[in-house]
């Protein structure tokens, strides 16, 4: 008889077990089980208490129901009462009323479902191509500003760009330099200061993030302290309401307590504590200084889009959402409802990482998710789509699964609610005004997902490096042979640049960490370098941006780093201090980068493929 503590884990979503890369069958332990439970906020430590739990029925979840926006759903009930997402209401019996775009509740028989009613596609973009740049990077002293945004956009722009994508623009943590990996926000909601401009930077090729963090934040608060006040941003103010005012709050404690509410004290351990309701008082100008810095922010990212339009970017801005967010940080104190604590997210044991990875990063919990109409997920996407015309989401492994590492047992995945998040992000898109959305699936893909998400219309990534007809020996895909619903590019953030590819730079990088011998590496990276030079009329760059010109794929990305011929790579995953990561500057300034040679070859290569 089956442990109930694996049947209701079974039940919350957990999987049974996985097969890993090597085709090794890895099975969900009860440890893991009961762990991974507890992060859901279901503490059933014993057999007994599981077992309590599945004759109580004691998890009761409103059930999804997806339909068209603008169609009658295919359900019929009696005595229905009806809250549309606008806050209205209606009741009836037998077929519900056409639903508008939007997430809207019903309860029926003593029961209640999410009506997700959704574009049922996504319409494709047009085949172009834009420019992928790190913000970070792209001044010539101190950190990238979203006016050194504006400045790069318009400029791609006027070169045939149809787009401009960076790396994430979360809410970062200003109190503690050292953090400075987008892809660790402390709010995906909310955006980072440290990109507005102000004060003296550090030159040289490295940002130096402990010297520009604090002296920024000074220039900011100098900023401040000279302001005004201005109607508008009263009038911003008010319209953010609650959800602004706990984030300000947490960023006001966070200035006298540490950046990670995890540190504090437990009367301050979520914004509704009568501690954290009094300390609102005592913090008032603080608060107001951090809400400031959001208007700014905001005011500083939409002007720069406006500027990308305005250089002629059919999409503007291509920003890109964080998988998670920082177990500690505003997100999560803000909404503790809708993550799981205990379990990080992560990636199976493999070849790279024997004993799997974890990301220290809390997942959505797909309890608090349904819990709440997806109303979280669906405002972090809102939230970066009144910015951006493509959005890239992060591991979008994870609608259909996500990896959860628990404090003290093995990982296991955990089943997502796909077919209902992927509705969310078709809803979120078609209220943007049709917004192209990118998934990055790459890694161990679940069968299924790919399909699906080509049935949403979300574009996939294709990274030609990882693009290949067979592994030993090497054989590269054609161009041709490229997927039509997808952003194409040769790297990514993650991965070696061209040069770098070329040369083994990822590889000599990691075996000078690692104190390993690079011989037999180097020798199979030179393998892999004839066989995709088989595929291009010569090893240059721009027989490169000619084949990936050439794919069918509706999105071409062309990075910064590969026109700089940068051999260095922005990130290497795994690496926390051992190697530079986010803090390669681009050698030319914002303003200067789109009159280099290497942009004009680009640009004309792009034209002369269509796009």
């Amino acid at each position: 008889m089956a442990d109930p503590r694996l049947t209701l884990a079974g039940r919350m979503g957990v999987l049974p077990g996985f097969h890993d890369l090597a085709g090794q069958w890895r099975e969900t332990s009860v440890e893991t089980a009961v762990a991974l439970l507890a992060a859901m906020g279901l503490a059933v430590p014993t057999a007994a208490e599981a077992q309590a739990a599945l004759d109580d029925h004691a998890v009761r979840l409103p059930q999804d129901v997806i339909c068209a926006a603008g169609a009658r759903p295919d359900l019929a009930l009696d005595d229905w009462q009806l809250t549309f997402e606008d806050g209205t209401e209606a009741e009836g019996n037998g077929p519900l009323p056409v639903l508008p775009l939007g997430i809207h509740r019903l309860r029926a028989g003593g029961r209640d479902y999410t009506l997700l009613a959704a574009p049922p596609r996504l319409p494709g973009p047009a085949r172009c191509w834009g420019l992928a740049a790190p913000l970070y990077g792209i001044s010539e002293t101190g950190i990238g500003s979203y006016a050194d945004l504006a400045v790069l956009a318009k400029g791609m722009g006027r070169q045939g760009a149809a787009f401009l994508g960076i790396n994430p623009v979360h809410a970062g943590f200003p109190t503690e330099p050292q953090l400075s990996s987008p892809y660790t926000p402390s709010h995906r909601r909310r955006l980072n200061v440290i990109h507005l401009p102000g004060g003296p930077g550090t030159p040289g090729p490295r940002i130096d993030y402990a010297r520009d963090i604090p002296a920024r934040m000074a220039a900011l608060r100098a900023g401040y302290d000279a302001f005004p006040g201005d109607p508008a941003f009263d009038a911003w103010q008010a319209a953010e309401g609650e959800g602004l005012q706990r984030f300000a709050l947490h960023q006001a404690l966070s200035a006298r307590l540490g950046a990670f509410w995890g540190d504090w004290p437990a009367t301050l351990a979520s914004p509704d504590t009568p501690a954290a309701i009094a300390a609102r008082a005592d913090l008032a100008g603080e608060m107001r200084f951090h809400a400031w810095l959001q208007w700014r922010a905001e005011r500083a990212l939409a002007a720069a889009g406006q500027a990308a339009r305005d250089g002629g970017m059919a999409h503007g801005l291509y920003l890109d959402l964080a998988v998670g967010t920082h177990p500690f940080g505003a997100e999560t104190w803000e909404d503790r409802a809708s993550f799981a604590f205990g379990a990080s997210l992560g990636a199976p044991p493999d070849a790279f990482a024997p004993q799997g990875q974890n990301w220290s990063l809390a997942p959505f919990s797909p309890l608090g998710l349904r819990a709440q109409a997806y109303a979280p997920l669906a405002e972090t996407l809102r939230r970066q789509l009144q910015f951006a015309g493509v959005l890239r989401i992060d591991h979008i492994l994870g609608f259909e699964r996500a990896y959860w590492v628990p404090d003290a047992a093995p990982g296991a995945y955990v089943a997502m609610p796909r077919d209902a998040m992927l509705a969310v992000a078709r809803i979120e898109a078609a209220r943007a005004g049709n917004a192209v959305l990118v998934g990055e699936d790459l890694g161990n893909i679940p069968d299924g997902l790919r399909e699906a998400l080509a049935a949403s219309g979300i574009l996939g990534c294709r990274v030609a490096m990882f693009e290949r007809e067979g592994w030993h020996p090497p054989a590269f895909r054609p161009a041709e042979s490229y997927d039509q619903g997808a952003i194409a590019s040769f790297s990514t953030h993650d991965l070696p640049t061209w040069r770098g590819w070329r040369r083994g730079a990822d590889i000599a990088a990691r075996a000078g960490i690692a104190g390993q011998e690079t011989a037999a590496g180097q020798q199979e990276r030179a393998e892999e370098v004839v066989a995709f030079d088989r595929l291009l009329p010569d090893p240059g760059l721009d027989a490169l941006h000619g084949f990936l010109a050439r794919t069918p794929s509706r999105l071409v990305a062309v990075q910064a780093e590969l026109l700089l011929d940068m051999a260095d790579q922005p990130n290497l995953p795994g690496t926390v201090g051992e190697y530079p990561n986010w803090q390669l500057r681009l050698p030319v300034a914002a303003g200067d980068f789109p009159a280099l040679p290497s942009v004009a070859r680009t640009a004309s290569i792009m034209r002369d493929h269509e796009r």
